[in-house]
């Protein structure tokens, strides 16, 4: 991504180089060197040669007075600047000729052919520039004898063959621009010779390799640019050393490592483009005390763990781009609301979890993307003014704000988020950025209306007279409910009305049943996140905020006596397991044939249906498929040895292995398990999903 100051160095660069090419020539005269008219008659027949001032004819007395041309005070050319004015053909090795010039500057104009080996010659040349041509072949190993060179740019060509390791010998050199042609190989070590330098740029060419250490060296160096290369091996860290660099640009290349601490001592540095690479590991703290630089892209690397909250130290920070990694131990910083000048923030496609902090909202946002992430919360409200958001493929809940007002962009698609979308967003935005919420409502196409308040008074009555015909009938059947609770020997902890369900595991939902119905709109099938062989799930947030899944029996199945004991048998195991990759069992119901278990809420659902989508398959690289088979080993292990008796499940198929937000592993559905007693000679019917059960179950049922 190119940055303003990227643009505006450059122009500076040249600005700088223009003024000295303007000015020194003329102070060049003051230091007249006598030519003999030998040398004279020379360079007059080299001007023949080379053809750029046509016009003049053969007469060459007047040579001094042509356009670009300065000489000294003896008549012998020191300066050629052609530069913007068209020119025909190539350099002529005549050119050596002119054994006084100091400054050729032929950029913009046009000229082809190959660089001359004769230029070499010209030992008295300070700056050569032949940028923005055709010129092709090879850099001359031979223009390393230009050691008064201050200049060398030849950038935009068509350049081929390597960077000559003589150029190590131009240690006068302050600037060497080599961008935008086809040369190839390693980048020479010799070059951090040049202590002088303060420009070196490299990009846009076929260069191979790693970055040689010795580019420590370049002490007074203000900006490297090695952007659009094939460089390989890691970032030295001996560019730590670089303390006056302004710009480092390494981006689009097959760097791999970790990123170097000692890049946090660039102080100066006012742009830091990593990006495009295969750059590993955590973003180093110590990048906090970069409080000049503006622009920082990390984009499309693989780098981990967390967000640093010493990146909200960087006052200076115009955008922040980390887009396309790994980032996934903890939630956004809110140091980043620190960073006051921050207009575009991108932290797309990484697992990113957590609520967003309100400070991150404070920032002058241009751009804000937070998409694809696992955010979970609200989205915060403030008065502020956004004018590209991006919250889309998170978990995020509750409601549209009113406060916020967005005037570019808007996607809060594929979340979770309920309500009314608010009308100044129906009047600017089309349904596509709220789509996959459908807990929504709106005058919008795929939305349904907003209920009226009236409605919502009614919705409350016909939730309400069902819950007061059920108490009715629990009371009458108080009496079978002990005698069925002394049964199943399940104790029964004392609760509070509409408390925390994460706390209760009570016999028959007498007290929770209220909070259930009303999360579930009695069980709407708006709810319905998956059906199982004898049961359907639902996701229910309480009154407390917080997620369960509910995995209700069927009506038709509630009535036979078989899935009545199976329904039992399942609550029974896991009210007694103990184990992080086994599904938590938080509640259960069991009265007037009404069934429900209450379990931990898994983020992102079976690892069958993760599995049958080629997006979220590709997520699961074979890292994490190794870890989640270790996960459920781990929980099978736990069943068959520290539970007394055993525990042998009988269903294990990718339907009944759980993931959470972090993609752990949990096993569920224990309706056909079975308690292995080793004395029993007792023989049960064989259930279970038909080639998924254990072989060594068969030979013991």
């Amino acid at each position: 991504m190119a940055s303003p100051f990227c643009c505006t160095t450059l122009v500076l660069s040249y600005v700088s180089i223009a003024l000295v090419v303007t000015i020194f020539p003329t102070l060049g005269t003051g230091s007249t060197r006598l030519a003999t008219t030998s040398e004279l008659e020379m360079e007059a027949k080299a001007l023949l040669h080379l053809g750029w001032w046509s016009w003049h004819g053969n007469d060459t007395h007047n040579r001094c007075r042509w356009v670009g041309i300065t000489c000294n005070d003896a008549g012998s050319i020191t300066s050629i600047d052609c530069s913007w004015v068209a020119v025909s053909g190539s350099i002529s090795p005549q050119i050596d000729a002119l054994s006084s010039l100091e400054y050729l500057d032929l950029s913009h104009t046009g000229l082809t052919g190959e660089l001359p080996q004769s230029l070499g010659k010209l030992t008295r040349l300070k700056e050569l520039n032949l940028s923005r041509n055709f010129v092709e072949g090879s850099i001359p190993s031979g223009w390393g004898n230009l050691k008064n060179l201050k200049l060398l740019d030849l950038s935009d060509n068509r350049i081929t063959g390597p960077i000559p390791s003589t150029l190590g010998n131009l240690t006068n050199l302050e600037l060497l621009n080599l961008s935008e042609n086809q040369i190839i190989g390693p980048i020479p070590s010799t070059l951090g010779k040049l202590t002088n330098l303060e420009l070196l740029n490299l990009s846009e060419n076929q260069i191979i390799g790693p970055i040689p250490s010795t580019l420590g060296n370049l002490t007074n160096l203000e900006l490297l640019n090695l952007f659009e290369n094939q460089i390989i091996g890691s970032i030295p860290s001996t560019l730590g050393n670089l303390t006056n660099l302004e710009l480092l640009n390494l981006s689009e290349n097959q760097i791999i490592g970790p990123i170097p601490f000692t890049l946090g001592n660039l102080t100066n540095l006012k742009q830091l483009d990593l990006s495009f690479n295969q750059i590993t590991g955590a973003i180093p703290p110590t990048l906090g005390g970069l409080t000049n630089l503006e622009f920082l892209y990390f984009t499309s690397n693989q780098i981990s763990s967390f967000i640093p909250s010493e990146l909200g130290n960087m006052k200076s920070l115009v955008e922040l781009d980390l887009r396309k990694n790994k980032l996934n131990e903890g939630p956004l910083p809110s140091q980043i609301g620190n960073c006051s000048v921050l207009e575009g923030l991108y932290l797309s496609n990484n697992h990113i979890t957590g609520n967003i902090p309100f400070e991150v909202f404070t920032c002058p946002h241009h751009t804000l993307d937070l998409s694809h992430n696992f955010i979970e919360g609200e989205i915060p409200h403030n008065d502020l003014i956004l004018y590209d958001l991006d919250l889309s493929h998170n978990n995020l809940t509750g409601m549209i704000p009113e406060s916020s007002w967005f005037l570019g962009t808007l996607n809060l698609s594929y979340n979770s988020l309920e309500g009314p979308i608010p009308e100044y967003l129906i009047n600017r935005f089309s349904s596509d950025s709220f789509w996959g919420n459908k807990n929504l409502c709106g005058n919008l196409p795929d939305f349904s209306p907003c209920p009226s308040k009236s409605s919502n008074k009614l919705k409350i009555v016909e939730i309400i007279l069902p819950v007061l015909c059920f108490l009715a009938f629990l009371a009458l059947g108080v009496l079978l409910f002990l005698r069925s609770r002394a049964e199943d020997n399940i104790p029964e902890p004392n609760v509070t009305k509409n408390g925390d369900l994460f706390s209760i595991l009570n016999f028959d939902g007498r007290i929770a049943f209220e909070d259930i119905i009303e999360a579930t709109n009695d069980f709407d099938i708006r709810y319905c996140i998956g059906t199982g062989g004898y049961g359907s799930v639902y996701r229910a947030q309480l009154p407390s905020g917080k997620i369960v899944a509910l995995k209700k029996l069927h009506r038709r199945e509630a009535e036979v006596l078989a899935f009545d004991k199976s329904f039992k048998n399942e609550a029974k195991i896991l009210s007694e397991i103990r184990h992080k990759n086994i599904v938590k069992l938080h509640g259960f119901c069991l009265h007037n044939r009404c069934m429900f278990l209450i379990y931990e809420y898994m983020a992102r659902g079976s690892l069958f249906c993760v599995l049958a989508y080629d997006n979220e398959a590709m997520e699961l690289d074979w890292i994490k498929r190794v870890k989640i088979i270790k996960d459920t080993a781990c929980a099978l292990s736990y069943l068959h040895h520290d539970c007394h008796p055993p525990i042998v499940h009988r269903d294990i198929s990718s339907n009944n292995i759980l993931l959470t937000s972090n993609l752990e592993a949990c096993v569920s559905d224990f309706g056909t398990a079975r308690l292995i007693d080793p004395d029993s000679s007792n023989q049960t019917m064989l259930v279970g999903t038909y080639g998924y059960i254990a072989p060594g179950q068969v030979s013991k049922l």
